[in-house]
């Protein structure tokens, strides 16, 4: 979860910030003139609930169907060089 306040708030609340940060694994962006300044979050990168882990999966680039097929060769030729080496 990533949410936004003003610095001043933060300031004003930091020990409440932190525990936020420390004990629910959330982010916080710092707001200033209305623009992000800075960003606190869990060292770790924190838990992610399931409702944000799929917003987040669903935000990721995907790759098209001719790079995938591209890809999974890659990955094959790799399986096959590997089991050559073994020998």
């Amino acid at each position: 979860m990533n949410r936004e306040i003003t610095v001043t708030e933060a300031s004003r609340h930091f020990v409440d910030l932190v525990d936020r940060v420390f004990y629910k694994g959330e982010s916080t962006t710092l707001i200033r003139s209305g623009e992000a300044v800075a960003k606190v979050v869990p060292v770790g990168g924190g838990s992610v609930l399931g409702k944000d882990w799929l917003q987040r999966w669903t935000a990721m680039p995907h790759l098209d169907s001719v790079d995938a097929a591209g890809f999974a060769a890659f990955i094959d030729e790799i399986r096959v060089y590997k089991n050559m080496s073994r020998s």
